[in-house]
Parts: structure tokens; sequence; C-alpha cells
């Protein structure tokens, strides 16, 4: 796997996609994730690279180990990835447009209206 262009580490990147499929339902609740082999594997990275997305996941409640099965996503793990997906939001996001709206002269009033007529 080619380093990400924004610079994270390829760990993060992976634990990331795999965090994604959870959110889209690829893996739902109590489903068994790839072991490390077959994430190394498919993104062609060292085992311990592999391992260490998965442990990212554990360390945050996103999966759990079944000794000697494997890695299967948490119960309630979709929902906690959601409200901590949407607390960064405001952060990543909301924040700087509001900052730059705000260099432009634009009010929150006007932003919203921007957003409204782009996503019609």
């Amino acid at each position: 796997m080619t380093p990400p262009a924004d610079g994270r580490p390829i760990f993060i990147e992976i634990a990331d996609h795999i965090a994604d499929d959870v959110l889209a339902g690829i893996y739902p609740e109590e489903a068994q994730v790839p072991s490390t082999t077959e994430l190394s594997l498919h993104y062609r990275v060292n085992p311990a690279t592999a391992g260490k997305a998965l442990t990212r996941l554990v360390d945050e409640g996103v999966l759990y180990k079944r000794r000697g099965l494997g890695m299967f996503v948490t119960t309630g793990a979709p929902e906690a990835l959601r409200a901590r997906r949407r607390a960064a939001f405001a952060d990543h996001y909301l924040r700087p447009v509001l900052a730059e709206g705000n260099r432009l002269g634009l009010s929150p009033a006007d932003i919203i209206d921007l957003i409204r007529k782009e996503s019609s």
C-alpha cells in the first residue's frame, strides 16, 4: 500500500477503512472482520502493520478478540463510531467553513443558503 497522501500512518488508514466498512454495514455488529494475515495480503503491508490497525480498533472499542477465532465487531460499534465522527465533523469541517465564511463576510445564514443551493 502506498503511504496516504495526507501523511497519516498506514495502520491508521487501514483502521479507518475497517471502521468505514463497519459504518456502511459491511461488517455488522458481531461479524468477524478480516484477519491480520488477510489484511496484510490485501493491503500489501507487513502483518505487524495490519495487526496495529486491528489493535487500534480494539482500543477504540470497535472490535473485540475471540481467542482462537479472530476479531469481531463490538455490539454498538456503528453508533459509537457515528457519535465520534459527528463530534469530529464540527471540528474538521464546520469550524473552518464558518471561519472562512467570516473572512469573506458571509453570515452563518449565508453559508446555510449556499449549502442548500449546493445540495439541491
